[in-house]
């Protein structure tokens, strides 16, 4: 079977192979679904390494993580990479929406994406915070995440948020690229640690789970060279494959329902008449370098 998007035709193996087996969706469903997408979330991994979460035998099975841009086909850009031991192996771009349905055809279900662009790949321009919760309590997900913006916010920085198509949120900030991701997963931390000292009955930093007595942990290892956060509009290997959607902070403050609110049935309602929040991210990027005088005098 064929499919046309994105100006080329890309081939599709066993097309009605169910890779959402409760769900009945199968991978021409996948397919389709990421070539309609495409206008949202090719905005986001533009110039970005791309990983692939894949399920080639439907997400009831055991999937797996693969990096490398192996003898793919001329509609995935590559770039070679430096790893951090000084080999470097060819990665995945996408640029285009036939990128995205050669990437469903493998069994991509979930796509994640560096928090740095190709040409500068050691300098962040993104900084993440994975806010992670214990079992399905969003609504502490929601209280966490608006304490976050509004630290954020007082210490001169743009923060935004999207739920994860899990259980919790990522809260991104878009930064300009003057800093190793060793300097900015050190702010994070900083960050992390003033706000749980803030709401200590209600946030942690304790990555150990037995520690966190049911408060909602605040994960900032992500950044890091080469580390990943999950694709705004990507799906999720989860019944009702859920969308990871980002949010205005109004919406998070109203927010009724879980971090898989959103998904593949849904979705495309919601865009049809609201404009990505996330949109014109980039334009928002600051220097640290304010931010970090004004957190080291509130962490005083």
């Amino acid at each position: 079977m064929k499919i046309q998007a994105g100006g080329r035709t890309v081939e599709l193996s066993n097309p009605e192979k169910k890779l959402y087996p409760y769900d009945g969706l199968s991978k021409k469903d996948i397919a389709d679904y990421y070539k309609k997408i495409s206008p949202w979330l090719l905005y986001h991994v533009k110039d970005r390494i791309l990983t692939m979460e894949r399920y080639p035998d439907g997400i009831e099975e055991e999937g797996f993580v693969q990096q490398a841009a192996d003898n793919f086909d001329k509609v995935v850009k590559r770039r070679s990479v430096p790893r951090k031991d000084g080999s470097e192996l060819e990665r995945i771009l996408c640029s285009n929406a036939a990128c995205l349905v050669y990437l469903a055809n493998l069994g991509a279900v979930t796509l994640h994406m560096w928090l740095s662009r190709v040409d500068v790949p050691e300098y962040a321009d993104r900084m993440i915070f994975d806010l992670d919760p214990e079992g399905e309590n969003f609504g502490l997900v929601r209280r966490g995440g608006l304490y976050l913006r509004d630290l954020l916010e007082e210490i001169g920085l743009r923060p935004f948020v999207m739920t994860t198509g899990s259980k919790g949120v990522h809260v991104v900030v878009p930064l300009r690229r003057e800093k190793t991701f060793d300097e900015v997963r050190d702010f994070a931390s900083e960050v992390a640690s003033l706000l749980a000292r803030r709401h200590n009955d209600e946030l942690t930093t304790e990555q150990r789970r037995k520690k966190r007595k049911g408060r909602l942990y605040i994960d900032v290892m992500r950044n890091g060279y080469g580390q990943t956060g999950v694709v705004p509009y990507t799906l999720r290997p989860v019944t009702n494959a859920a969308v990871a959607t980002p949010l205005e902070w109004q919406e998070l403050k109203d927010f009724r329902g879980t971090a898989r609110k959103y998904t593949y049935y849904n979705i495309f309602r919601r865009l049809a008449h609201k404009e990505d929040p996330w949109k014109n991210i980039g334009r928002h990027a600051r220097s640290l370098h304010n931010p970090t005088e004004k957190l080291t005098t509130l962490c005083r």
